[in-house]
């Protein structure tokens, strides 16, 4: 029984110990008070003293705990105290002499300023009124002159223009009222002039009619005077008549004489006139007219221009209606039509069943059948010029060469510099140049056989098609590469990293699933581009890739950096090694292809692993585990991680841990300073 009494008083006292800790000042007296109505306070004040006693332990530890704390946070106030006296002094420097000296500076700039706004003010409203009033002065100075110069018609219309248009405006003006004034007497005379008008124009009506009657009257005469002269040649033909069967014999001989100087004559004139004719007509089109042959030549180089242009819009039509993809084939005698157009031979394709595909599109065999047609355009102009084989083969060659080097190739350089064109189409276009360019020796051969001129003549003229083609494959070429940037930086617009993030995720980010599927879907069209061409392609698009990715980095909107974020973008440069690894084109030789990345690598590599140790020591030997880090790039990295580690937590310097790697940050920082400065020096 006593047991259970003694547990009911522990249980009582542990109860108003918990009261006493829990229950503010004021309410703390009933409490007591229940322990002195019972008979066991004295048992209470051991229990309390137990209470007090752990509780002044615990209070020891805590202390102990965060005595380093807060001795280096006295020791921070004490260092900010210094700066806070100093820049209280020099904010009370700064506020006297603004009141004294340079206060007063300040307030004399500031009228000097006012004055000169209301300056800026007046002249602008000055400049608005005196715009205003220009042309109503141009206009009355206008009328003057008409006046000056008796010109009244003119003057009266400028004065209504005036009147009605421009007075209005500046009615307010005083020089205004003054110039309506003075245009009163002018406007009176000449109002009394549109009076008068009427007589006036009244005298030349009357004169005109005066003139027209004299006319008839004069042309009345005219017509009897050819009556009697008619009548008098009638008199005369009669007359004649008879003389001439008077003198019949005699006027025979002289009739035969005279029609057949006068049909000589006509011949002359007939050949004189045909030869005049043509020499207006040469000149008219501005030929010379010294020699046939020399205009005949001219005509045939306008002749050339006029099958340029002809032929450019042929080719563009061509270019504009292609697909731009491989030619398919059903049968056999879709083949041999093809292959009959084109010159193409390829052993692996025959064997090949059917359906199968030329390497090359439409546009080929197409653009080489209007070669052929050119070439025998200009054969058709020369064939009655009476020339040599040797000259109707230069000039031949000449006119193809110009249709290759400046039609065709502008014709090619349009459609590859076009926004829309994509990098499907530009792939082939440089698999159609290709073939071309391996079809001018089948162009040289063709020349050969019309005008049977050896193309290892000393005169020859060597056909330029190789190098025409040659220029469009590598402006295709070098659109690839742009083409492809440009794509690799829209799915870099999608990149969303959270640079706080405590934490890397679980695998690559999306957009760069996205754009390592995207390359690999390219590159695999690569596969009928010459072997150079796709690996270099290849390796721009990685290194644009590393660098970008490396940009994302360092741009100064990026401040704070976390190892969480470091680490989820290290997966996204795996991922990117992984596709190097994958030899999306074939011919690279070992990791030729990871080299791209090698700088993101040893950079990552660098702050993952934290190995500033490695690097300070061996910075500079051709043997650095970290050959390719910038000191530069590595510092402004560590700024950002050093900026997060500084705001992440308030309380961080509490800890031991978080100092000594603040510290450790602050001596690398330092160091790699060091060796930007010696590197620059």
């Amino acid at each position: 029984m006593a047991e259970l009494e003694s547990l009911e008083t522990a249980a009582e006292h542990e109860r108003i110990l918990r009261e006493i800790e829990s229950t503010d000042t004021a309410c703390i007296g009933p409490t007591l008070r229940s322990v002195y109505d019972g008979e066991e306070h004295g048992r209470f004040m051991e229990k309390l003293e137990a209470r007090i006693r752990n509780h002044d332990r615990e209070i020891e530890k805590l202390c102990n705990f965060h005595y380093q704390g807060f001795v280096d946070s006295i020791t921070e106030l004490l260092k900010v105290r210094a700066e806070a006296q100093k820049l209280k002094n020099q904010v009370t420097d700064t506020n006297r002499k603004l009141q004294q000296n340079e206060g007063k500076e300040l307030l004399v700039a500031l009228e000097e300023l006012r004055q000169c706004r209301l300056q800026q003010r007046n002249i602008s409203a000055t400049v608005d009124k005196l715009t205003l009033c220009l042309p109503v002065l141009e206009m009355y100075s206008k009328l003057r002159e008409q006046m000056k110069s008796k010109r009244h018609y003119p003057a009266l219309k400028t004065l209504e223009h005036l009147e009605q248009t421009f007075l209005p405006q500046v009615s307010h003006y005083r020089f205004c009222q003054a110039m309506v004034r003075s245009m009163a007497d002018l406007k009176d005379f000449l109002e009394s002039i549109r009076k008068h008008s009427e007589r006036i124009g009244e005298t030349p009506s009357k004169r005109k009619v005066e003139r027209e009657g004299k006319k008839r009257e004069k042309g009345k005469e005219r017509e009897g005077k050819r009556k009697r002269e008619g009548e008098e040649r009638e008199k005369g033909k009669e007359r004649e008549g008879e003389e001439r069967e008077k003198g019949k014999e005699k006027e025979g001989k002289e009739r035969k004489e005279r029609k057949g100087k006068e049909r000589e004559g006509k011949r002359k004139r007939k050949r004189k006139e045909r030869k005049e004719r043509k020499e207006r007509k040469d000149l008219g089109y501005g030929f010379p007219v010294n020699q046939l042959f020399e205009m005949l030549l001219e005509i045939q180089d306008q002749y050339s221009e006029t099958l340029l242009k002809k032929w450019a819009g042929v080719f563009r039509n061509i270019l504009d209606s292609d697909n731009y993809s491989p030619i398919p084939v059903s049968n056999e005698e879709v083949y041999k039509k093809i292959v009959g157009q084109f010159p193409f031979q390829d052993a692996e394709l025959e064997k090949q069943p059917f359906p199968k595909k030329f390497p090359f599109s439409e546009f080929v065999p197409r653009v080489f059948g209007q070669i052929q047609e050119f070439i025998h355009a200009c054969l058709k102009f020369s064939e009655d010029l009476h020339l040599s084989s040797t000259e109707v083969d230069d000039m031949i060659r000449k006119s193809t060469n110009l249709l290759l080097t400046r039609t065709l190739s502008n014709c090619l350089q349009n459609v590859i510099k076009r926004k829309n064109v994509g990098l499907t189409e530009l792939v082939q276009i440089i698999i159609n140049t290709t073939h071309l360019e391996k079809s001018c020796r089948f162009l040289e051969e063709f020349i050969t056989n019309i005008t049977n001129v050896l193309p290892d003549t000393v005169h020859t003229t060597k056909l330029y098609g190789t190098t025409t083609f040659k220029d469009a494959r590598h402006a295709a070429e070098e659109e690839i590469y742009t083409n492809l940037n440009q794509k690799i930086d829209q799915f870099l617009q999608l990149a969303d990293y959270d640079w706080l993030a405590p934490e890397p995720g679980s695998r690559a980010s999306d957009y760069l699933v996205d754009l390592i599927g995207f390359l690999r879907s390219t590159f695999a069209v690569f596969t009928h581009l010459p072997g150079k061409v796709a690996q270099t392609a290849c390796m721009s698009a990685c290194k644009h890739l590393s660098t970008s990715l490396l940009q994302l980095l360092l741009e100064a909107e990026v401040r704070q950096l976390t190892l969480g974020a470091l680490q989820q973008f290290n997966l996204d440069v795996e991922e990117c090694e992984q596709f190097a690894r994958s030899g999306p084109v074939p011919g690279f030789q070992g990791d030729t292809l990871q080299l791209a990345f090698i700088d993101l690598r040893q950079l990552l590599d660098l702050f993952i692993q934290w190995d500033w140790s490695t690097y300070l020591a061996d910075y500079g030997q051709p043997t650095c585990k970290y050959l390719r880090v910038n000191p530069t790039t590595a510092l402004v990295l560590l700024e950002k991680m050093r900026d997060t580690s500084r705001k992440n937590n308030v309380f961080a310097q509490f800890r031991k841990n978080e100092r000594d790697k603040q510290k450790l940050i602050d001596t690398v920082a330092k160091q790699l300073r060091g060796l930007i400065n010696s590197h620059h020096s």
